[in-house]
């Protein structure tokens, strides 16, 4: 397998950086990678893998820059998006300087992910452990391997000790609506992930258990309150067998931060935050425009920093706005009204009024009709209704340690379109 890794300016396009790993495929064939990109925008088609003849080009795109990964058998995705997140670890900002200012560690860290072609050590908390950035640590590596890398267990060390044991667990729910001028939901779905903190002593078996709706099948209860989750993907620590078998999501945990598990339902999603809108465009003169919003979720519940944001005409100038909470402002150079609301209760609705002067030549640039977007948090909620049944703590010293759930609702991709 020949492995490029190169990024894409829209001034120019050369290869940064590359590691060939097996040597079977052409060094040449990269250069045909532009050309067959540029051809895929123009039909408006962008497939992740791109094929040329029997040399095959599997990219992602990182801001502005490509990651390409040339093979000519199959090949999984992790081989391109892994050295995206090590090296996003590694240098914070991935960008041409910072790849530059540390391509000793950009190789180091190539050869340890990839082995004559095979992924090998994927975890950027076990290649911090003896890949630094200081040259001398460098020459040490070479000749010390971390126990993480032996590990029946690799994405844990062996020896951790702390005080107080805990673990912080986060179930994030980001929900994507799209509603049309008319006021239907034309698409809606939620993306949810697991995520764990995990301060823990030794080598500790977790058990999660969730209402979900497959195990409540498998013992017979009542589904009322089940969910049924779809595309669900696991961290490598969780034990799939057991998953399959009896429903149980059964690990030894990573030390400190992680993703355990992301998940996605498909559902009809009522929007949380309904926004009706009256835009006004008066020739020659000015805009008008008047927003409301409605809490369509229990009483009980708070949106923290919700911000309503309203596309207006480009020439718009002299603004004049007036809300019954929250504050209004208007962002030229992103040509929109933002509407901040510190906190939005349940059941509550407000309202957001802005006047704009327009010069005298008339300007009809809104063609496209951009939608309103809306962002917000809703803490201890989730719209899906899963839930955390119970989290068992097992470790051979017998210490007992405390789980904390949190339940967070926000934001996805929520969009509103209007008939301005």
């Amino acid at each position: 397998m020949l492995c490029y890794f190169y990024f894409y300016f829209f001034v120019a396009f050369y290869v940064l950086i590359c590691r060939n790993y097996k040597g079977d495929v052409d060094m040449s064939e990269i250069d045909h990678f532009l050309t067959l990109l540029m051809q895929q925008e123009e039909e408006g088609l962008m497939c992740p893998v791109i094929s040329h003849g029997s040399v095959h080009f599997m990219w992602i795109k990182h801001i502005l820059y490509y990651f390409d990964c040339l093979f000519t058998s199959v090949c999984l995705s992790f081989v391109c998006m892994f050295p995206v997140q090590v090296f996003t670890e590694y240098f914070k900002e991935l960008e041409e300087e910072s790849i530059q200012d540390n391509f000793v560690v950009v190789y180091e860290l190539l050869d340890e992910l990839m082995d004559f072609g095979f992924p090998q050590t994927t975890d950027s908390k076990i290649l911090q452990e003896y890949i630094t950035q200081e040259g001398n640590k460098l020459e040490v590596a070479k000749t010390k391997v971390p126990t993480t890398v032996t590990n029946a267990v690799s994405w844990r060390s062996e020896g951790l000790k702390y005080k107080k044991n805990e673990v912080f667990i986060d179930v994030i729910e980001s929900i994507n609506v799209l509603v049309n001028a008319n006021g239907s939901v034309m698409s809606s779905d939620i993306v949810g992930s697991i995520k764990l903190k995990t301060m823990l002593s030794g080598m500790p078996e977790l058990r999660l258990g969730l209402n979900d709706r497959v195990l409540f099948a498998l013992t017979g209860r009542d589904k009322g309150k089940t969910v049924a989750m779809e595309d669900v993907k696991f961290h490598q620590c969780v034990r799939l067998s057991r998953f399959e078998s009896d429903r149980t999501i059964s690990f030894i945990p990573p030390d400190g931060e992680s993703e355990l598990m992301s998940y996605r339902i498909n559902t009809h999603v009522k929007p949380l935050i309904w926004i009706e809108s009256v835009i006004e465009k008066f020739s020659h003169s000015r805009v008008e425009i008047m927003v409301k919003a409605k809490g369509q979720f229990k009483k009980q519940s708070v949106a923290n920093n919700v911000e309503v944001r309203v596309p207006v005409p480009s020439d718009a100038d002299t603004p004049k706005f007036k809300t019954s909470t929250g504050h209004a402002k208007y962002v030229p150079e992103k040509n929109l009204v933002v509407w901040t609301i510190k906190s939005f209760p349940g059941g509550k609705e407000f309202l957001m009024r802005a006047h704009f002067g327009l010069p005298s030549v008339e300007n009809d640039e809104m063609e496209g009709k951009p939608p309103i977007t809306v962002k917000f948090e809703i803490p201890y909620f989730t719209v899906s209704g899963i839930q955390v049944r119970y989290m068992k703590i097992i470790e051979k010293s017998g210490y007992q340690a405390l789980p904390w759930v949190r339940y967070i609702t926000q934001s996805g991709d929520y969009q509103l379109r209007t008939n301005a």
